[in-house]
């Protein structure tokens, strides 16, 4: 039980970091990503913690089971390294029984893995889904900082004012610059709004407009002599509504209530995906505990990088077969499984050939002694 314990926590410790580092990492990308469309304008900031902690289960749903194939990997290796294993084994400390002793900290990973997969992490991209649905609805003038120009339109349409008010009903010093773009998308010059104040206005049709006073227009095109100035006491302009861009599907979306009763092969690819990854706990952890066997002249990280690819193979196969399902080309009722099949046997020849291998050049050189 003392060994038990011991080589769990270096398993669970190891993965945590692991699993810690790669959240980060993969965190970051996509902070930045929802960061650059709060700069645009796209995104109101103040969602952006929200959408963050919403998507979090989706990554760690992905993120353990690597952290626990890497955790076993970096831990085991460590211990055949500094010779710990050769003592366990020589106490009695089998390939099985290390095996069997793994699979514990692999169940409790499945656990949590099938919780995230199969509720928490549907939840998550339902609840992101209706935070990009409520900015989808926001205009340019809801999202408009004082003191900052503001792209729109993928940078064809600038927007700045020097003051807001706290209700954001009034702007100040306003600046507007556009491109002035025909029905075929020819490029007609630029055209530029200034004006001493604005204020927001709600049509009966939905649309919204920014209301300008006192100001000029003009329209032209720049290094050329032909422009128009147009002074104005009062100018309409129509606000656009920001096109959030997501990275969640809809299905993604769907309770795994609703994706049981369903017979469409989309959802249930989307099923079995979910199912998939709890599984494939068990399997990469099946696989890790062969290949963490290094020879201490070896060092320590000689098994790691054929490792990885063989783990990103795995999942590389499951993707392409979903896809596969996805559009149709493979029968839901084969589904994954074969894939998981595949690399479960892959993975029991692995477990076991090397201590068959030894039993039998132990029982040949016995045979030679007698």
């Amino acid at each position: 039980m003392i060994v038990f314990r011991y080589l769990s926590r270096e398993v669970v410790t190891t993965m945590a970091a692991v699993s810690a580092v790669l959240l980060v990492i993969i965190m970051s990308g996509r902070f930045i990503k929802y960061l650059a469309q709060a700069a645009q304008g796209m995104l109101d900031p103040s969602a952006l913690l929200m959408i963050m902690g919403y998507r979090i289960p989706g990554f760690l749903e992905l993120i353990l089971p690597l952290g626990l194939f890497l955790g076993i990997l970096l831990a085991y290796g460590r211990l055949y390294l500094e010779s710990e294993m050769t003592v366990l084994s020589a106490t009695g400390m089998s390939h099985r029984r290390l095996l069997a002793y793994s699979m514990a900290p692999a169940a409790l990973v499945a656990i949590v893995v099938a919780w995230l997969s199969l509720s928490l992490s549907p939840l998550g991209v339902q609840r992101v889904s209706s935070i990009l649905n409520q900015q989808d609805a926001l205009t340019e003038f809801d999202t408009l900082a004082a003191g900052r120009f503001q792209a729109l339109r993928d940078g064809t349409r600038v927007t700045y004012t020097e003051a807001l008010s706290e209700d954001r009903s009034e702007l100040s010093g306003v600046f507007i610059s556009e491109k002035n773009l025909s029905k075929s998308g020819a490029d007609k010059g630029i055209g530029v709004l200034v004006a001493d104040k604005g204020r927001q206005e709600v049509h009966a049709d939905g649309n919204r407009y920014l209301i300008l006073e006192n100001g000029f227009r003009y329209d032209g095109t720049p290094g050329q002599a032909d422009y128009r100035v147009v002074q104005y006491d009062t100018y309409g302009v129509l606000l656009p509504k920001p096109e959030v861009s997501s990275d969640v599907g809809e299905r993604e979306a769907i309770p795994t209530r609703e994706l049981w009763a369903s017979n469409d092969h989309r959802h249930q690819a989307e099923l079995q995906w979910r199912l998939s990854i709890p599984l494939l706990v068990f399997i990469v952890t099946l696989i890790a505990v062969p290949l963490s066997r290094v020879n201490p002249r070896q060092g320590r990280f000689l098994k790691l990088l054929p490792a990885i690819l063989l783990y990103m193979a795995y999942l590389s196969l499951l993707i392409a077969t979903r896809g596969a399902i996805d559009k149709g080309r493979l029968s839901p009722s084969i589904g994954l499984w074969p894939v998981h099949l595949l690399f479960l046997a892959l993975g029991l020849l692995l477990a076991f050939w090397e201590p068959l291998r030894l039993s039998m050049r132990r029982r040949a050189a016995e045979k030679g002694h007698e």
